[in-house]
């Protein structure tokens, strides 16, 4: 009996010890005055930790900074301590850091909308019918809004999630401590995804919520596989997935918290890195074989990825992508494609002329469109597969360059952790790079290659929105279905070629001459499709 005891007691401290501990909601987390806990007394038990911690810049904090409840689980270790998830956390120790995160620019404006004829997208809801993100596709800002933003776009839950009051948009804290504090629920007496408002739509799933906050590490197995052991996975009700999460994304994502070695946690680029075996830099095998990634598991439950020296674009990479986050279907036989396979966790890791290529590789497609039914995809924000061979990533400059500058505290200095654009911060970015520049030529350059490239984009819209139009007339022609058909495919192409760039966040900005290319392609695309259509009405018109 005694032998069985020990046994079980061995078992659960190897989960402990991989870091499978376990984890309180926020409101649980309480502030209570922790013991300090030598970190030698948990390494008989972790073992995997002990090589992290003792090589680390960590390696003189104690366990009780970062978890609580430790004297008790000392006492009895079948009573779990809790992992705190919060920046505050952080903060203690990185008060810079954590202020210039929870910070508020409030020059990039919430709630601006993409597809209207002042932004972006002036036709975006004709080429993208009948996606959800016709409901609400609007501009990112701080990322410290970046959980409570996805709670309460009209796309997402079906207006379920609402702000208990406008005001509160601006509060960055509150924002970081708890999404609750700030959200209302419809319904909180059910966890069905279901239109509440009308024009709203509940197009969320637990893999969209991967970018959004890593509050669910420890209880979601790797690629969200379903596990008895993983709380969360693919095919969990997002609702309960939503109201279980906290914090927009967490430190630890690209820090690991007891060595302190920059890290990526997302598995889908995990997966397509180190599994596929596509590398850091798919378009450059020797800087990929300079930073590299190693990928660790835990007790085959959850995964981390830590890098051999630190490199934002891969860190950035685990959101600033394109990737899979939904059902789709196979557009060769029009099955669906569900949340239990693994395509709709997937990072496809290639540029916008890859792309097409990559996604009939894998035979899926997002969506039909409403007028012609072609299989389309819908490109998330590709800002890391863009930069890639762009004259900037070639230079060496990286994401922090510009988004995360280093900032000068009196003598000391910092990586400030707002990230915001290049251009509210030209002092720190743009012009420490090109000193003969003022603030204003800077604003100059900027404004040069995202006024061109905004009207390549507002042309490859009017091109495809004309091409949408032809279809539906050739088809009410009688078009023959083997010419609707190969319209079909240059749909497709034009729309990838096109969307591209409404979903990459720059306006051309991170690889001007890629987004050049690209959207003459997709006029060229759309302009030829019109031909083939307007040829066969013709012709049609003859018999």
């Amino acid at each position: 009996m005694r032998k069985n005891i020990f046994v079980f007691l061995l078992a659960f401290l190897t989960l402990i010890a991989t870091g499978f501990v376990y984890y309180a909601p926020a409101d649980a987390q309480k502030a209570v005055t922790e013991k300090p806990v030598k970190a030698e007394a948990c390494y008989g038990c972790h073992v995997d930790i002990k090589d992290f911690h003792t090589k680390g810049k960590h390696s003189k904090v104690s366990c009780s900074n970062c978890h609580e409840g430790i004297d008790k689980h000392l006492k009895n270790s079948s009573t779990a301590p809790v992992t705190k998830m919060d920046h505050a956390t952080c903060g203690k120790c990185h008060k810079e850091q954590y202020e210039s995160f929870i910070s508020v620019n409030l020059e990039s404006k919430a709630k601006v909308e993409k597809a209207t004829f002042k932004s972006r997208s002036p036709l975006f809801d004709k080429l993208m019918a009948p996606h959800g993100f016709t409901k609400e596709h609007a501009e990112p800002r701080s990322h410290v809004f970046m959980l409570i933003d996805h709670y309460t776009v009209d796309r997402a839950y079906g207006g379920r999630f609402q702000l208990k009051n406008w005001t509160n948009i601006t509060d960055g804290k509150a924002s970081e401590k708890s999404a609750w504090e700030l959200l209302t629920d419809k319904e909180p007496s059910t966890s069905d995804q279901k239109v509440f408002m009308p024009q709203t739509a509940t197009a969320a799933n637990p893999v969209c919520l991967q970018c959004k906050t890593q509050d669910n590490i420890l209880r979601w197995k790797y690629m969200g596989d379903k596990d008895p052991k993983a709380k969360w996975d693919r095919t969990s009700k997002v609702v309960e997935l939503a109201r279980d999460l906290r914090h927009p994304i967490n430190c630890f994502a690209c820090h690991d918290p007891h060595s302190t070695q920059p890290r990526v946690v997302r598995d889908a680029l995990i997966e397509a890195v180190v599994d596929r075996g596509e590398g850091t830099y798919p378009y450059d095998k020797e800087k990929s074989k300079k930073v590299t990634i190693k990928k660790v598991m835990f007790r085959d439950f959850r995964a981390i990825g830590i890098l051999n020296k630190p490199d934002s674009n891969l860190l950035c990479a685990q959101c600033h992508v394109e990737y899979n986050c939904n059902p789709g279907h196979n557009p060769e036989t029009g099955e669906a494609v569900g949340m239990t396979d693994r395509r709709t966790n997937l990072f496809q890791w290639v540029n916008v002329f890859d792309y097409n290529k990559k996604m009939a590789e894998y035979k899926f497609k997002d969506f039909k469109h409403a007028t012609t039914g072609a299989s389309l995809s819908k490109i998330q924000h590709p800002e890391v597969e863009t930069f890639w061979g762009s004259k900037h990533e070639k230079a060496g400059v990286e994401c922090k360059d510009c988004h995360m500058p280093k900032i000068k505290k009196g003598n000391k200095a910092y990586t400030w952790h707002g990230q915001r654009s290049a251009r509210y911060m030209k002092r720190d970015t743009c012009v420490k790079c090109h000193p003969d520049w003022t603030e204003q030529e800077a604003d100059y350059q900027i404004d040069a290659i995202q006024n061109y490239i905004r009207g390549k984009l507002t042309k490859a819209e009017f091109w495809l929105g004309q091409f949408i139009d032809t279809f539906a007339k050739a088809k009410a022609a009688g078009a023959p279905e083997e010419t609707l058909k190969e319209a079909r495919a240059l749909h497709d192409t034009a729309q990838t070629y096109w969307e591209w760039w409404t979903a990459e966040n720059s306006d051309g900005f991170h690889n001007q001459d890629a987004a050049r290319e690209s959207l003459a392609r997709s006029i060229d695309a759309s302009q030829k499709g019109i031909k083939l259509l307007n040829d066969a009405m013709a012709s049609a018109a003859k018999k």
